[in-house]
Order: C-alpha cells, then structure tokens, then sequence
C-alpha cells in the first residue's frame, strides 16, 4: 500500500506552520494517480494557506510498480554526494523486504523487480520514463556520456543534472536542470539513433556500461562524485 502520514512545514515566503501529508511508500500498482502526479510534476506539492506560495517537498519514499518491474528508493537531491553509503543501505532494506533476506512469498516479487536509487524528482521521473519507454537506463546515462562530448558548451557542474524528460517518435527531449531548484534553464532534442547506435556498439562501451550499471544507482553523476573523491 501506498503510506503517508503528516508532517509541519514552514512556508519558505511567510513562514506560516503547514501540515501535510508526506509520503513514506508509493504502490503504484494500487494507486496508479500517484505515478501519474510524479509523471505530471504535481506529486507533493503544496500551497501555504495564507500567502498562496507553492512549493514542493523533497522526495524521501520507496516507490513499487511491480506491473512494471520497478522498486525505487527516492531520496532528496542534496544526498546525491552520499550515494556510495545510501546505495548500500537501499540494498540491505530491499534484501529484508523482497530480497535473498525476505520471506519466500516476497523473494517471488523481488525476483521480478528493478532495483534503483534517485535523488531529486527530475531523477526518479526519468526512471519512470525509461521504464515507459522500454529504454535501458545504464543505456541512456552512456548516451549522456556521449551527448556533453557532442556538446563543449554542457552546463556539467555539482549544481546541474542532465535529465530525459520525454521521448516521441524518434527523438528524445533532454533538459539540464539545477539540483536545488529543479529548474529547467536549457533543453534540447537528439534523433533516437544516436541512444541505438550505443546498444548496437556493446564492445565498444563495456567499459563503460560495468561502471555505469554497478550497483543500485544507476546515474553518470555518480563518476564525477567518485572522480573528486579520489582526487
């Protein structure tokens, strides 16, 4: 089932005290609206009562699409430098729950699902585009790779992420958003071939598909992050 349970806030314009409903746990099998509102950009929204600001919580919750093969751990953008420690707590908790830890019953669902870390909305909005679409999400962050090579003038910097937004026909709409607002400041299309050219050329981009796709998170960001470390 889908969990939530009230929460204070205080209105970042006026700072008026705010209940809501904050979210724990997404089925989107059982509550196929809330998929729709995060594919929307509408889920957890909230308006303060007096000044009318609106702004949107951070997503902190495990979302489950079994219909679609997907178990997401969604975390708020600013944890993104700590992925290496969450990602490994992300794959203890899905272990006890529909893991090699988990009852029998559990372990049969698991066995069918996609196991995947985000941060921020625009991420685990692309996840659920990916799956949409019948795209391979390491597929795509190696794509990415290649477009800011295609592209000297990318925006690449701790502050912006490079996220799909759609896919029509044949092309795929990409935009740079900033990671603490969320907001878009540049997007572009590229033809679809330029995603199939990659999976056509495997050998060539094995190196690159086994550091992309180790482990639950799953997004090029994670190179840069591990880049500055070791320096």
């Amino acid at each position: 089932m889908s969990l939530f349970q009230p929460i204070n806030l205080i209105c970042p314009n006026c700072e008026t005290l705010i209940v809501m409903e904050a979210v724990g746990s997404v089925n989107a099998d059982r509550r196929p609206d809330l998929r729709d509102d995060i594919m929307e950009n509408r889920f957890q929204d909230v308006t303060c009562h007096n000044c009318q600001e609106s702004f949107r919580l951070q997503p902190n919750f495990n979302y489950l699409d079994a219909g679609r093969g997907q178990w997401i751990a969604s975390m708020p953008a600013g944890h993104v430098e700590d992925h290496a420690q969450i990602a490994e707590d992300v794959t203890a908790l899905f272990d006890k729950t529909y893991g090699k830890d988990a009852p029998a019953a559990a372990q049969d669902v698991g066995n069918e699902l996609t196991v995947r870390l985000t941060f921020g909305w625009p991420s685990l909005r692309e996840k659920l585009i990916v799956r949409e679409h019948e795209l391979d999400d390491v597929q795509l962050e190696m794509l990415k790779m290649d477009l800011m090579r295609r592209v000297p003038s990318a925006p690449l910097a701790d502050s912006t992420e490079l996220r799909l937004i759609d896919v029509a026909d044949d092309l795929m709409m990409f935009a740079w958003f900033d990671t603490t607002t969320e907001e878009v400041f540049q997007d572009f299309a590229v033809r679809r071939a330029l995603y199939d050219d990659i999976g056509e050329n495997a050998e060539a981009w094995a190196a690159l598909r086994d550091q992309l796709g180790d482990g639950v998170f799953v997004d090029m960001r994670k190179l840069f992050f591990t880049n500055e470390a070791a320096a």
